[in-house]
C-alpha cells in the first residue's frame, strides 16, 4: 500500500557552482562519498547527477511528510547523508537509508521506497513513493 509521495526539483547550477567552490560544504554536507564518486564517475556532468540525487533527497523527505497527515512531520532535522541514493546491479536508482531516515522510515511502516530520477538542462528532478 502507497503511504506517501514526494516530489523535488533540484537546480543544476547551484550543484555547479558548489562543485567550483572549494571553500563551501555543500557538497561534502550532503551527498555520501559514494554519492560523489558516482558523480565523477559516470557519463555526463556531475552537477547534474549531485542535482538529482539532492531532489531524491528532499523527495524522501516529502513523502515521509505525506506520510504522517493530518499528523505533524517527523523530519524537524534530517541528516542529507542519511538518504542515500545507490543503484542495483543494472544501474536502476534506490535508496540506502541510515540512522534517522531509517528509524523515522521504521517507525512509519515503511517496507520499500520507490525512486526515479531525471535531469536536462539546468533542472533535476526526483519521485519516492513509500510503500507500507
Amino acid at each position: 500500500m502507497l503511504i506517501g509521495l514526494g516530489m523535488d526539483l533540484a537546480s543544476v547550477a547551484f550543484w555547479r557552482t558548489a562543485l567550483a567552490d572549494p571553500a563551501t560544504d555543500a557538497v561534502r554536507g550532503t551527498f555520501t562519498a559514494d554519492e560523489q564518486a558516482y558523480a565523477h564517475s559516470t557519463v555526463g556532468e556531475p552537477a547534474e547527477h549531485l542535482a538529482a540525487r539532492f531532489a531524491a533527497k528532499e523527495a524522501f523527505i516529502k513523502a515521509l511528510g505525506a506520510a504522517r497527515r493530518p499528523q505533524p512531520p517527523l523530519t524537524a532535522r534530517l541528516d542529507p547523508q542519511s538518504v542515500e541514493v545507490v543503484r542495483d546491479a543494472y544501474g536502476r536508482p534506490a535508496l540506502r537509508l541510515h540512522a534517522d531516515a531509517q528509524r523515522i522510515a521504521d517507525a512509519l511502516g515503511v517496507r520499500h521506497t520507490w525512486l526515479s530520477l531525471t535531469h536536462t538542462g539546468d533542472v533535476a528532478g526526483a519521485v519516492v513513493a513509500l510503500e507500507g
